[in-house]
């Protein structure tokens, strides 16, 4: 399969392209400079030059593909404003996407997070959240969940707060790059909200099956660690940093704040029955063991 891959050289990306390379498809990514464009050749992807708001771009991407990942989104959490700018921006390049592969049959696999659920572990079954900070990304992608209705084979792997590899990724990479500018590795409140995670090999696995594999209008869980307490992630931190683990304030997160407060375990286990997915790298815990002084 021919697959054109936005955000192909970021960390779950450049996996998620190594993944489908070794298992026989080749690649099309969504490039914005010269730098990126190197990388996704170096790693055998043919990349196309333009940024994820060229929406003319990413049609002629998907229109040469037999199947699209989307993974690109612009990471700037330094204020809602910010926020709401990256969000716009995925919704409209989403819309593109997917209009282009209507009646097509062709699959179109997009990346979103896993909800949140009072007292509970959160399953595929429950739907994305349409309110909050990164609402809009919800209903982004229960909109192309829609378009299975419409002949393109839609699907949504969600992915935990922490996507992980060598130490480094996700919100507890946000926890570490705080750490190291304010000399606390800090948790919000008592600490004891969990958040999933998982490594990003184990996570382009995934990515990879989804395309091949899934249903359209369907969602999978990318969970292999159900959730860790947030201050057991901080502890791993200040230990290798050589830093106090210490309750902050949630607005030490900026617009983030709320989410980081929160407890959001999450279960895989519909993923794993149904795809056959089993992942096989380093826990959460485990890979933080990898970050440097």
């Amino acid at each position: 399969m021919h697959v054109f891959v936005t955000g192909g050289t970021g960390l779950i990306g450049s996996a998620v392209v190594a993944e489908l390379l070794s298992n026989g498809h080749s690649v099309l990514a969504l490039t914005r400079s010269d730098a990126s464009a190197l990388a996704a050749e170096t790693a055998g992807a043919r990349p196309l030059r333009g940024a994820l708001a060229d929406l003319d771009v990413l049609r002629s991407g998907a229109a040469q593909a037999d199947g699209v990942i989307h993974l690109a989104f612009a990471n700037d959490f330094s204020s809602p404003d910010a926020v709401a700018r990256a969000v716009a921006e995925e919704s409209a390049a989403l819309a593109a996407l997917g209009a282009e592969l209507v009646g097509s049959d062709r699959p179109l696999v997009t990346c979103s997070g896993t909800p949140q659920v009072p007292g509970r572990a959160s399953t595929e079954a429950d739907p994305l959240p349409a309110d909050g900070p990164v609402g809009g990304r919800g209903r982004a992608v229960t909109a192309v969940l829609g378009l299975a209705s419409r002949g393109v084979r839609s699907t949504a792997v969600r992915l935990p707060r922490t996507v992980h590899n060598q130490g480094t990724g996700g919100f507890a990479g946000l926890l570490t790059g705080i750490a190291r500018r304010t000399g606390v590795s800090g948790y919000p409140g008592e600490g004891t909200q969990r958040w999933p995670a998982v490594h990003a090999l184990d996570a382009a696995v995934l990515f990879r099956l989804a395309l091949e594999q899934a249903q359209a209008g369907t969602s999978w869980h990318a969970v292999a660690d159900e959730g860790d307490q947030v201050r057991d992630i901080a502890v791993v931190i200040g230990r290798r940093l050589g830093l106090p683990a210490e309750s902050v304030p949630s607005q030490t997160y900026g617009p983030l704040g709320a989410i980081f407060a929160s407890d959001q375990p999450s279960s895989s286990a519909r993923t794993r029955q149904t795809l056959g997915w089993e992942p096989k790298h380093l826990s959460l815990l485990e890979d933080l063991e990898n970050i440097q002084p």
